[in-house]
């Protein structure tokens, strides 16, 4: 009978402490009411949006290890900040210089791309844009036919 009793008193306090620790006694309207407010204020559309004056840039024909440069125009179409993470070249001849600060909206701004190569032939490298637009990446490519060593 003792134990019966004990068991039937554990059990009801058992279930009164969790009542009152339900993840629906624990909300906080204000807590409700401010996630409602900023749903609400943020557009589900608000990306960034990146044009490119040009996605390609040939250099023509260039000396075997001569350092040549280009500048591409990226600007901000969209209506939130655009931020350039980061810029990654597919091999070490190709030398991206990138806007580390957002770019406004409506605002422009030059990515720089330096190239040097001692390979032969035509050439062909990328630079791989990581940003916070919606799709994430953009790529850029430049090339050049390298002349033989002299």
């Amino acid at each position: 009978m003792k134990r019966t009793l004990l068991l039937a008193a554990a059990i009801v306090l058992l279930a009164a402490s969790c009542k009152e620790n339900s993840a629906t006694n624990r909300i906080d309207e204000s807590t409700v009411a401010q996630t409602e407010v900023e749903q609400t204020a943020t557009p589900t559309n608000a990306f960034p949006q990146i044009k490119f004056d040009r996605e390609m840039h040939d250099f023509g024909n260039i000396a075997n290890n001569e350092r040549v440069e280009t500048e591409f125009e990226v600007t901000n179409t969209g209506k939130a900040d655009l931020l350039i993470i980061n810029a990654q070249a597919s091999c070490g001849c190709t030398v991206p210089e990138y806007q580390k600060t957002p770019i406004k909206p409506g605002e422009t701004s030059k990515l720089k791309v330096a190239f040097t190569t001692s390979a032969v032939g035509q050439q062909q490298k990328t630079v791989t844009l990581t940003t916070n637009t919606e799709k994430g990446e953009e790529i850029l490519t430049v090339k050049a036919n390298v002349a033989p060593k002299q």
